[in-house]
């Protein structure tokens, strides 16, 4: 009855045993699966959220590199679970080389100004970065700022209207027509009729000068190409 008692005993402790190690695998396992799935949410992000979320992005891959590579020592089949750590490593590397070069260069536009002529039209009419793609809902634009964005738009035309090109003429159209759909609904959101008066005045010597130089620009380039 002892010897049975014994025997019986070391079958428990080593079930538990294999039982520690099933679930230290499957823990193993999961950190690896972890890993990958963290690197290809990351190269599924656009840019700019890449961007804005760098630092975050590579502390959380370094917690979950140092699980996965910790994880290998628990695995029985190490081989293929290194392979899929290596290939991860791999696109995370990718994706880190092109953060970093984006934000590189986007630090050095916003420290070196587009001289007139070149750069985006945007950029030039509203600030660096403020208008994002083909963004023209004008959000940013309120009750406190509209004044100095329309100060700002009538200045850089009058300062590089010669520059122009017609294509430029054309996105600038679109941009003042964006501009004055926005300030319909700031009016509605308080805007002083102070502010109001003086944007009217900017607007009522913008519009002939705007419409000269735009039909100025498209009769240069007829006259040029039929040359």
């Amino acid at each position: 009855m002892r010897n049975f008692k014994l025997a019986l005993g070391a079958v428990i402790v080593a079930a538990g045993f294999a039982s520690c190690k099933d679930e230290a695998k499957m823990t193993a396992e999961k950190h690896v699966d972890h890993y990958v799935v963290f690197v290809d949410s990351v190269n599924s992000l656009d840019a700019q959220e890449r961007a804005a979320n760098w630092a975050a992005i590579q502390a959380e891959y370094e917690m979950r590199t140092a699980e996965a590579e910790a994880a290998l020592a628990t695995l029985e089949n190490e081989a293929k679970a290194q392979e899929r750590i290596t290939e991860s490593k791999s696109k995370y590397e990718g994706v880190k080389t092109q953060a970093e070069s984006e934000a590189k260069a986007k630090m050095e536009a916003e420290a070196t100004p587009a001289p007139a002529g070149t750069g985006s039209l945007a950029d030039a009419f509203f600030g660096p970065g403020v208008v994002v793609g083909n963004d023209m809902k004008f959000a940013w634009v309120n009750k406190d700022n509209i004044l100095s964005v329309y100060q700002k738009f009538v200045d850089t035309f009058n300062a590089n209207k010669d520059n122009y090109s017609r294509q430029d003429f054309d996105k600038i159209k679109a941009y003042y027509e964006a501009l004055d759909t926005r300030k319909n609904t700031v009016e509605k959101e308080g805007l002083s009729g102070e502010d109001n008066r003086k944007i009217a005045a900017l607007k009522l010597g913008f519009a002939p000068k705007f419409k000269w130089e735009r039909m100025t620009a498209k009769s240069d380039e007829n006259a040029k190409a039929k040359e």
